[in-house]
């Protein structure tokens, strides 16, 4: 779960079960679920006891790892208790739980749904762009800065929601926008906004609502082997992408990394995240090929150097 997600969860646990309430009666839902880590539960089941209309809601405790909050693995979870990812072939809103139409939403569109009903359409408008109206929760870190949650709103400029945490956008090589299912803008684009339209050309959008900057004394390539390496680890091991290709792509991108290799390394990176794009039981693998593939056009110059036998940033 994100930092935003459980800091709404934590402090605005009524909002969200507005939220959510009011989705299920839109829908009609025979059962309503909330699916998050015990942590944020415990805040959740105090807000329940608090009112008389939330009594329903059935609390599920997540699993720590990343794939457990995949749509398809939160079913699973709450049918069988092991969140893992379905096959994709079958929508969840055809057939989901107990094989009935069913709707996954994360906690900060609940939040959203519950303001717009309070407040209007016009009002949840009446900031942002009209690519990306309204306003969202982003979770940024980076070098030297702790993270932070900050409400911005829709369309922000990249360097000004950096800003905002007090980060030095001067000092940047990149910022993965997005999450580690996202992809690198290079520091010298973060004039981009955040909406869905002016990230494309970057493969990415702004998805969780994640930001993680890098600072110029790191080599682009190194940071994003560690990201490779943990998203392969964190596949649920059902299906040959996950369990053979994201670990084989994770090491020709360090074998790349440590300088000095074949020149056909970045298309041998290229060839396996294509293997395992839209091939597996969920969309892991399609995130992981994606970070990976902005990972070569973010730092073109880097991957030059090390093919070259050397680093734009250690110099050696």
């Amino acid at each position: 779960m994100s930092a935003k997600d459980e800091i709404l969860l934590r402090h605005a646990p009524h909002l969200v079960l507005d939220g959510l309430l009011l989705a299920a009666a839109v829908t009609g839902a025979r059962e309503v679920h909330l699916y998050s880590g015990p942590v944020q539960l415990a805040s959740v089941r105090r807000a329940i006891s608090e009112r008389s209309d939330a009594r329903g809601v059935i609390l599920n405790e997540a699993p720590d790892y990343f794939v457990s909050g995949e749509a398809s693995a939160v079913v699973s979870a709450i049918e069988t208790g092991s969140a893992i990812p379905r096959d994709r072939r079958v929508r969840l809103a055809v057939s989901g739980l107990g094989g009935r139409p069913t709707v996954v939403s994360n906690v900060e569109t609940l939040a959203h749904v519950a303001l717009v009903a309070r407040f209007g359409a016009a009002w949840f408008r009446s900031v942002g762009t009209d690519d990306s109206p309204g306003t969202r929760l982003l979770t940024v870190s980076g070098d030297a800065v702790d993270r932070k949650v900050i409400e911005a709103t829709g369309g922000l400029p990249l360097s000004e929601a950096l800003g905002a945490v007090g980060i030095d956008t001067s000092r940047l090589r990149a910022v993965l926008v997005g999450g580690y299912h996202g992809a690198w803008v290079p520091a010298s684009d973060l004039w981009v906004r955040l909406s869905s339209r002016e990230l494309e050309p970057y493969g990415t959008r702004p998805g969780a609502g994640i930001l993680v900057a890098l600072g110029e004394q790191h080599c682009g390539l190194a940071a994003s082997v560690g990201i490779a390496r943990y998203l392969a680890g964190q596949s649920a091991r059902q299906c040959g992408p996950c369990v053979n290709g994201l670990p084989a792509m994770a090491e020709v991108l360090a074998r790349l990394a440590a300088g000095g290799g074949s020149a056909r390394l970045p298309d041998e990176v290229r060839r396996l995240a294509a293997v395992v794009t839209g091939r597996g039981a969920c969309s892991h693998p399609d995130g992981t090929a994606r970070f990976v593939l902005s990972t070569l056009e973010a730092f073109d110059s880097d991957v030059r150097a090390h093919l070259a036998g050397y680093c734009e940033v250690t110099r050696s």
